[in-house]
């Protein structure tokens, strides 16, 4: 069983209840604008007086509909999202004023083309990598540039003292959300990865940032107090680190699984972990060379090269005291696929962690398979 807390709110649950949150902002006036992805400045979304909403793009019941447009053999996020926004089975995507979109991947890219025919879509050209200064230089370009599009298409004028305002408070949201991941470092952990992943999901359909800090803050005290009680000094079971693509359309599949079968996932090394939170904004610098500097350090398998993965990795195997790692890629992501070579040589032969790889997409079709593979999986932990 996992352990939950007895007020849990689930994914669809959480999603559902913010459809009517959003009904009422809109009754009132606010602007909302659609995001994806960890590389989204929504600093400047919040300083333009939007709101920021996560759109639809982990379930495998609009991908059919995506198919009639898009190639079946095309990442299952990718087909989630634009048939989500194309069917208009996705509230948020309705309720938006404009989406915000990135250049992270091909398939991205040309998905968004689409999109902009159903509304509106603002894609901000990402670096390939990090390296050189005209990486910086393009990405603080994009910054002001997604600065200008947003008071047009919003009506509205972005000070600097508003962009510093939204940076502190991100960088609140941030330091509450470390502190909750952070849970897992405890063994045993009080905190099974299903919740992790399903609190950081629904976080996005909570339009109050001061509502999402309190809530978080909340429940780590409650974490923590429960470790103490309960938790402190009991035998661990294996401790995994998930790593790889978003893994929100997986979470019943997978990491349910997972933990249901004997194991804790302590921590998260892709979209739904630390990666994105770990570096506050500097609010002493220009604030647009600061978000471009914050949101170019994230490591995601897009950058070339990416370096950054693996020091991350270490770090998290080290400070979750990490007993095993999966890797969950989604069928067509070809930066992970071709990643999770290297990654794989850096686990097994420089740590001699034990590695499991799993290709996926959002069907069930594949779960017994996947089922059997965990099982084994952690049968091999307890041998180490």
């Amino acid at each position: 069983m996992l352990n939950l807390p007895e007020n849990f709110q689930s994914y669809s649950e959480a999603r559902q209840q913010g459809f009517m949150r959003m009904k009422e902002l809109k009754e009132k006036g606010k602007k909302v604008v659609g995001v994806f992805c960890t590389y989204t400045p929504s600093e400047l979304v919040l300083a333009a007086g939007a709101v920021p909403v996560g759109l639809c793009g982990v379930s495998d019941e609009p991908i059919p509909y995506a198919e009639k447009s898009l190639p079946k053999n095309l990442c299952p996020l990718i087909k989630s999202s634009y048939g989500s926004a194309a069917s208009d089975t996705c509230p948020y995507f309705y309720f938006s004023d404009m989406i915000l979109a990135e250049s992270t991947c091909d398939g991205k890219k040309k998905m968004y083309e689409m999109m902009h025919e159903l509304k509106y879509t603002h894609v901000m050209q990402l670096p390939p990598g990090r390296s050189g200064e005209m990486a910086l230089a393009s990405w603080h370009n994009e910054m002001l540039r997604l600065k200008e599009v947003l008071e047009e298409q919003l009506g509205t004028v972005i000070t600097d003292e508003d962009i510093k305002e939204a940076i502190r408070l991100k960088n609140r949201e941030r330091k509450a959300m470390l502190d909750f991941f952070e849970i897992g470092k405890l063994k045993p952990s009080p905190l099974s990865g299903y919740e992790i992943s399903t609190i950081i999901d629904t976080n996005s359909f909570l339009f109050d940032t001061e509502e999402k800090i309190a809530l978080l803050n909340e429940r780590t005290a409650q974490l923590k107090e429960d470790y103490a009680r309960n938790f402190a000094g009991r035998p661990s079971r294996p401790r995994i680190l998930i790593t790889g693509c978003p893994s929100g359309g997986v979470r019943e599949k997978i990491i349910r699984q997972i933990e249901e079968s004997g194991a804790d996932i302590v921590g998260f090394e892709n979209c739904c972990g630390p990666r994105a939170q770990i570096d506050m904004v500097d609010d002493s610098l220009d604030p647009y060379w600061a978000l471009a500097e914050k949101y170019l350090r994230v490591n995601c398998s897009v950058m070339s090269p990416n370096p950054g993965r693996i020091e991350a990795l270490e770090e998290m195997l080290s400070d979750y005291q990490v007993d095993g790692v999966i890797e969950i890629v989604l069928q067509a992501c070809h930066t992970f696929a071709i990643e999770s070579d290297r990654v794989k040589k850096f686990l097994t032969t420089e740590k001699n962690i034990p590695y499991l790889y799993l290709e996926t997409d959002y069907s069930q079709t594949d779960t017994g398979q996947i089922s059997t593979r965990i099982s084994a999986f952690l049968e091999i932990l307890q041998g180490y």
